[in-house]
């Protein structure tokens, strides 16, 4: 099916609860992104039908990750850069504080870099790494990290720039559970119980770590 009904639709969508019956769905990870229909016709309100989404796509006017999409149900996923041609405008796709999906704008030199999330590892062939990301990229680098760390890509090159590691004194962002979209330093980390006790503000707060993505 090409669509969900409208209140299947994951919370952290930026979409009014009540309106249309059915929702565009994403190509994949639903609920760690939205599609590019919505960031077209609901939040840059460039469109007012998916038709008219479709055919800005089709013209080419839209970068994602510095480069051209072909469908509308692409998803733009937690720190993916879009470009707007039509617009001279960058955006960002970030996590507001109440665990909602906004765009923030950027200026164009900073759509050539994004922070994702290494979810796992793999040793190949001649001694190389394999790094698979939370953005579905899978990588090869000689830049040393592990699982949890997040990783800065270069997006013109496809390379790894530099390694972001989970330690303590880390900045943070929550992305999953009911802290979604909170931003701390993380205080102490239990590898044990894999969890992260994270300063909030003036608070304390425990997170398991597979909620959490570096972010400096």
């Amino acid at each position: 099916m090409s669509h969900l009904m409208r209140q299947e639709v994951p919370r952290n969508w930026p979409i009014k609860r009540k309106g249309s019956t059915y929702v565009v769905k994403p190509n994949f990870n639903i609920n760690k992104g939205i599609p590019v229909l919505i960031i077209l016709r609901d939040l840059l309100k460039l469109a007012q039908t998916r038709k008219e989404a479709k055919k800005i796509i089709h013209l080419r006017q839209v970068l994602v990750n510095e480069r051209k999409i072909k469908d509308e149900k692409n998803n733009v996923l937690l720190f993916d850069t879009i470009n707007v041609i039509p617009l001279n405008k960058c955006y960002r796709l970030e996590l507001s504080e109440k665990g909602k999906f906004y765009l923030k704008e950027i200026n164009k030199t900073e759509t050539e870099k994004k922070i994702s999330k290494i979810i796992n590892k793999k040793s190949l062939r001649g001694k190389k790494i394999q790094l698979n990301l939370s953005d579905g990229r899978n990588s090869l680098s000689e830049v040393k990290c592990n699982i949890n760390d997040s990783v800065l890509i270069n997006l013109k090159e496809g390379k790894i720039e530099k390694c972001l590691p989970l330690k303590e004194k880390a900045e943070v962002i929550v992305f999953a559970g009911k802290h979604s979209g909170k931003k701390g330093v993380i205080n102490k980390l239990n590898l044990k119980d894999k969890t992260a006790e994270i300063k909030i503000e003036d608070r304390e707060i425990n997170i398991l770590i597979n909620q959490l993505m570096v972010v400096e």
